[in-house]
């Protein structure tokens, strides 16, 4: 056969483009919008169906609040609202916590010397009744119970020195010590610094691990909720307003004592005026030996830590001060 055999044209198969497209479609929008109830949500989307069928979080209830719980609940509100009572002679009220002697009570005295009507003095011992050598602390004890590390004690005790402290009006910033506290700061630069602010510094911070939000409970709904649950060191500085606060506060102080919020956030600084080395992660912070006290471990505190009233728990021989 002579000439060559023209190939007939083909026709393109419209209807093929039209359905791939359609299920390209229905695949993105089962993907984005799985459905909650049939198998087609573990083959589009199986992360999505695994939340879908955990049944949801059940609901604290909200507990009507007992007589004493809504009369601190007013109370706390009233007291933010009213304007600090202002003092002519405002003084910083030291609260030392001890279980007993103060070690270094010679230094103490050599920071408070010169200083008198500037401050107050309150000794909270647990253990044993320490023996004074300084003047500044002699008839400065008060009533002590027995203190257990890590027990509400603790905060009852601070409440203790709270209230004592709080019986003097011109009593405007209270700061919280222990045996181990010695002053890095002169008198002067520590008075100015706390009189001029207008927070606490109360150390609060998230700490996600199982000493932190490990230890809420769920029992401390509806009023404590797990997202304002912080944790901080014991040691603060804090103003007059807030200690009212404490004493008055029964709601937040029961939550606590039984099952383990900031009420004043904007009031809060997070931070403490006291400096502690928690870099061990041991329950508690390091001891510093003898030896590490140098003048140049002092003064790199001082450009780093700037105002921080330094707590050093120094291990001398086997004896820790």
């Amino acid at each position: 056969m002579s000439g060559s055999r023209q190939r007939p044209y083909l026709k393109r198969p419209v209807w093929i483009i039209v359905l791939v497209n359609f299920v390209i479609l229905f695949l993105i929008a089962a993907y984005l919008y799985p459905p909650a109830t049939s198998a087609a949500c573990f083959i589009f989307s199986p992360t999505d169906c695994t939340l879908l069928k955990q049944p949801p979080a059940p609901k604290i209830p909200t507990r009507e609040l007992t007589d004493d719980e809504t009369i601190s609940q007013v109370v706390i509100k009233e007291i933010l609202k009213t304007p600090p009572i202002e003092s002519d002679n405002p003084k910083i009220a030291f609260l030392f916590l001890t279980p007993g002697q103060l070690p270094f009570e010679p230094l103490w005295a050599k920071f408070f010397q010169g200083h008198e009507g500037r401050f107050s003095v309150y000794v909270h011992a647990s253990k044993e009744k320490p023996v004074h050598t300084s003047h500044y602390f002699m008839g400065r004890d008060i009533h002590s119970e027995s203190v257990s590390w890590g027990k509400i004690s603790m905060v009852d005790a601070e409440r203790r020195l709270l209230a004592r402290a709080l019986l003097d009006p011109d009593n405007q910033q209270f700061v919280l010590l222990s045996e181990s506290c010695i002053p890095l700061q002169n008198f002067d630069y520590v008075y100015n610094y706390l009189m001029l602010t207008n927070v606490s510094f109360i150390d609060s911070f998230v700490d996600l691990g199982p000493h932190g939000s490990g230890r809420y409970s769920e029992h401390m709904m509806p009023e404590v909720e797990k997202d304002h649950f912080r944790k901080g060191s014991q040691w603060f500085s804090m103003k007059r307003q807030h200690a009212i606060i404490v004493m008055a506060d029964s709601l937040y102080y029961t939550k606590f004592r039984y099952y383990c919020k900031m009420i004043d956030p904007v009031g809060i600084a997070n931070r403490s005026v006291t400096y502690v080395d928690w870099s061990e992660r041991k329950w508690h912070p390091k001891s510093f030996k003898a030896e590490d006290i140098t003048l140049k471990f002092l003064e790199n505190l001082t450009v780093s830590c700037g105002i921080h009233i330094l707590r050093l728990s120094i291990e001398w021989g086997n004896k820790t001060l």
